[in-house]
This record gives C-alpha cells, sequence and structure tokens, in this order.
C-alpha cells in the first residue's frame, strides 16, 4: 500500500458530528448472538493460531514512530489479559509491511520506539457479526491504541476502495486538549469509530464519531468494553453497551476501475460486504497522535501498556463449519 502523507492505515481523526444527539442506552447483551470466536487470553503464549504479530518499520503509513515485533517484551499474556507494551527503543526492520511484495527485499528502517501489532488474517475472517473487545488503554503525548478491522481480500482495490472498520482509536489521552498544554485545559478523554472508504488513496474518504465516558471517566483508568455490530448495510458502534454512533450504507461507497479503466460505483454495501480480520495495536506518534493536543511524542510517559480482556465475535447465523 501507499504511504498515506496525512491520515494513515488506523483512521485518522473524525471529521463530523455524529447524527444521534445523545448516546442511545440499550441491552449490551448478546443473546441474539452466538459466539463464533473468542480469545480469553488467559494462557502462558498469545495463541499463533489466531493471532500473527507482524514485524516491521514500515510507519503505518502514517510517518508514525515506532517498530513493530514479535519480541515478548512488546506482546505478551500475564494475569489473563493480553499486554501490547510501547517502548522507547531504537529498533532496526523492514521499511515495508508483510503484505507488500517488497517486503523480504525492503531496506531496513531504524526508528525509536517499539511496540506490536496483532492480526487475525487468514485466521479469523469474518463478513458482519459483533466484535466486542474489553480493554483498558494507555495514556500521554504520542500513544495511539487501536482495535480495528481491514479486508482480507480487498476485492475492491487498495485502501481504501476495499474499506477499513474502526472499532475503537483513541490519541493523547489525559493530555491537555489544547496545543498551549494550559494547566486549566480539558484532559483528553475521547474515544473515536470510523470507517474509510471510497476510492484508493488518495481518493480516500472516511467519517468517524467521538465518544466520552459518562462522569468524566477516562478510557485509561479502567476496562471498558468496545462493540461494533456489523449487518448488510449498517453499523452500530458501542461503548459499555451505550450505543453512540450509527453508519449505513446511504453513506458509504466505493469506486474502482475496471478492466477497461472505467470508474464502477460499489452494488449494495460494498465495500463492507467483504470478509474483514482483526487487528490489536498500539503505535507510537504518526500524522494524528503527533499532530494534536500538544503535539510530538512525550518520551518521559513510556512505557505505556494496551491491556485487553478478551476479544470475542459473534454472529446470528454461524456458518456451518
Amino acid at each position: 500500500m501507499l504511504v498515506i502523507p496525512l491520515f494513515g492505515l488506523l483512521a485518522c481523526g473524525t471529521s463530523s458530528t455524529s447524527t444521534e444527539t445523545s448516546p442511545s442506552p440499550i441491552n449490551g447483551g448478546t443473546e441474539n448472538w452466538q459466539l463464533v470466536w473468542s480469545d480469553e487470553f488467559d494462557g502462558n503464549a498469545i495463541d499463533t493460531r489466531k493471532w500473527s504479530l507482524e514485524i516491521n518499520c514500515w510507519g503505518g503509513g502514517n510517518n508514525e514512530q515506532q517498530c513493530y515485533t514479535d519480541r515478548a517484551s512488546n506482546a505478551f499474556l500475564r494475569d489473563g489479559l493480553l499486554h501490547i507494551v510501547a517502548r522507547k527503543e531504537s529498533y532496526t526492520g523492514p521499511s515495508e509491511n508483510e503484505d507488500s511484495p517488497d517486503y523480504l527485499s525492503s531496506p531496513l528502517r531504524t526508528l525509536p520506539y517499539t511496540s506490536a501489532r496483532l492480526r487475525t488474517k487468514h485466521k479469523g475472517d469474518w463478513k458482519f457479526g459483533r466484535f466486542e473487545i474489553r480493554a483498558k488503554l494507555p495514556f500521554g503525548q504520542g500513544t495511539w491504541p487501536a482495535i480495528w478491522m481491514l479486508p482480507t481480500d480487498n476485492i475492491y482495490g487498495n485502501w481504501a476502495a476495499s474499506g477499513e472498520i474502526d472499532i475503537m482509536e483513541a490519541v493523547n489521552l489525559k493530555t491537555q486538549t489544547d496545543a498551549a498544554g494550559t494547566p486549566t485545559g480539558k484532559r483528553e478523554a475521547r474515544v473515536h469509530g470510523t470507517l474509510h472508504y471510497g476510492k484508493a488513496w488518495p481518493g480516500n474518504v472516511y467519517k468517524g464519531f467521538p465518544y466520552e465516558l459518562p462522569n468524566g471517566q477516562n478510557p485509561a483508568d479502567d476496562f471498558h468494553v468496545y462493540a461494533l455490530e456489523w449487518h448488510d448495510g449498517v453499523m452500530h458502534w458501542y461503548v459499555d453497551g451505550i450505543k453512540y454512533a450509527t453508519q449505513t450504507s446511504s453513506t458509504w461507497y466505493t469506486q474502482y476501475p475496471d478492466q477497461n479503466g472505467t470508474l464502477i460505483t460499489g452494488a449494495g454495501s460494498a465495500p463492507f460486504d467483504q470478509r474483514f480480520h482483526l487487528l490489536l495495536n498500539l503505535a507510537v506518534g504518526g500524522n494524528w497522535a503527533g499532530n494534536v493536543n500538544q503535539g510530538g511524542v512525550d518520551d518521559t510517559v513510556f512505557p505505556q501498556s494496551f491491556l485487553i480482556d478478551y476479544a470475542r465475535v459473534y454472529q446470528k447465523h454461524p456458518p456451518a463449519r
């Protein structure tokens, strides 16, 4: 994929206000869904039958400052939790990601942080369902945790023509929300749910919504349940069972060239009508986290940990095994 100069593959900041004036309380249970896949992170080691750990210093297409490794110091299980840890330490690795045809031959790059990015590609791929992750987020200027999904097959072309689903992202939690960092300024506490779609970069577009926990809670202080319900033509985002955003196929779309170069508009709920896989990662800096709040990366807050209690996938009509 191409490097994205403004916003990268981990979704950018939100650009619009939700059409819902306030979050809608719902029954956040799963009685209408059947569990089809899960990882409770109760073992002694990350289950490589479910997850692959990326190894690259690509920068996520966002000029991020971390190298992703498969080292136990960056991703491990302890006390029933997955720990994804970003550390201030230089590391050298491939300058392309694993999906690039040039990955093995790419020149090496050295970056000043390490972290981890786990994905279920070709090990857990789903079309539609309820995706539920209980997590506690890191904090500090330059931190960028994400729970998200990418298309497994890129049927409609390169990013973002084949879509991207961001279940939860947050940047710079607990920092001042204004660049001046005034002592009385509001502290960053937002999480975001976003879709990316449209044409392949640079013709991509996005739409996303922020959410703040009630009573001044900060997502870095405790565990919360982040969920997406993805149906054919409609998606709903939840935090702790509260629905805070909805998007439908009336606003998303995909456009891609046919064999003759004629631009085709995808039918129905495309591009969100294909199988996607799950990703969990903690990025450092980059074109979003490094350019908002107080700016840059605060070295003094590291190491920082992104803690995941479980990841569960439900479907209403599980496919036959």
